[in-house]
């Protein structure tokens, strides 16, 4: 369903864009971080906080789903949250503070969250076709059924229902692993999808098609999207919402409202006023790195 048109009141300005407000009261969220902090190895001389007091809110928006993309320099703990809201160890659980899910504790993963990584993560023994139908056997589904389910979203990712089907991962393109990954975590239908610089291995014309494509089946899925990328254009035309993290231990520096993505992803990333978003979002980010390093030398 596509999204519901901005009025001029609603839309970022053009020169100068609009942290995010805080939720309304009442309103159901998808996501819910209160005061959340991550140490590695406590109690150790080890140890290592990765986040501190992390605290942000995403509304359960009916048929629409927002997509919050995520920026940062390395090692500011993006991954650890998107891996809090997984319930993946070691980074889950939480050393303080709460996640929510759907209103609830994150006790374990489950089916209603996709996880997306930079590697692909395609079993290199399976097939297309058994790589993208790896959950829907797991999840007891007749082969007949998840066949047909599995060649219908080989197709929805752009590849070929037929010739693809049967190629295994190392006879692959970078961006159709990439396809086949993001087909297996989709013919799932998760409420939340969380992608960790999914296309950060791929060259800048195959980057926007997978842009493109995402944007096309995240409409069609009315999901909830965390997007962890180091490329601020793509943060800036994939995002409803910005989350800004500040250098280690990260924690939500800013929260941004941006123009959601309405024409294809080359024609919108030339545009002047993309262009001055994306030069600000950039001012936002070298102004944090440089607190970051006025700090050290304290």
């Amino acid at each position: 369903m596509p999204k519901p048109e901005l009025s001029a009141s609603d839309k970022p300005c053009e020169l100068k864009l609009p942290e995010a407000q805080p939720v309304e009261a009442g309103l159901p969220l998808v996501v819910d971080f209160k005061n959340v902090t991550k140490t590695f190895g406590v109690g150790t001389s080890n140890a290592f906080t990765a986040v501190k007091d992390v605290t942000f809110a995403v509304e359960d928006l009916p048929g629409i789903g927002e997509f919050i993309g995520i920026l940062g320099p390395s090692g500011c703990g993006k991954s650890t949250v998107l891996r809090l809201i997984a319930g993946l160890a070691p980074h889950y659980p939480a050393t303080s503070g709460t996640v929510l899910v759907h209103g609830k504790p994150v006790v374990k993963p489950g089916p209603d969250r996709g996880f997306v990584f930079q590697d692909y993560a395609n079993f290199p023994h399976l097939t297309v076709l058994r790589n993208v139908a790896f959950g829907l056997e797991c999840a007891g589904v007749s082969e007949k059924e998840r066949i047909e389910r599995a060649k219908e979203w080989i197709g929805k990712v752009g590849l070929d229902p037929v010739r693809d089907a049967g190629k295994y991962p190392h006879q692959l393109s970078g961006g159709m692993q990439q396809r086949v990954a993001i087909a297996r975590t989709l013919i799932m239908h998760p409420r939340i999808i969380l992608m960790d610089e999914p296309f950060g291995a791929l060259d800048p014309t195959t980057r926007h098609r997978m842009q493109d494509l995402l944007v096309s089946l995240w409409r069609e899925l009315e999901a909830t999207v965390f997007f962890i990328t180091h490329d601020v254009p793509e943060a800036v035309y994939l995002g409803d919402r910005v989350f800004i993290f500040s250098a280690s231990p990260g924690t939500v520096a800013h929260q941004l409202v941006v123009a959601p993505p309405d024409r294809p992803a080359e024609e919108m990333q030339s545009e002047p006023v993309f262009l001055e978003s994306v030069r600000e979002v950039r001012g936002m980010l070298g102004r944090l790195e440089e607190k970051a390093v006025e700090g050290k030398g304290d």
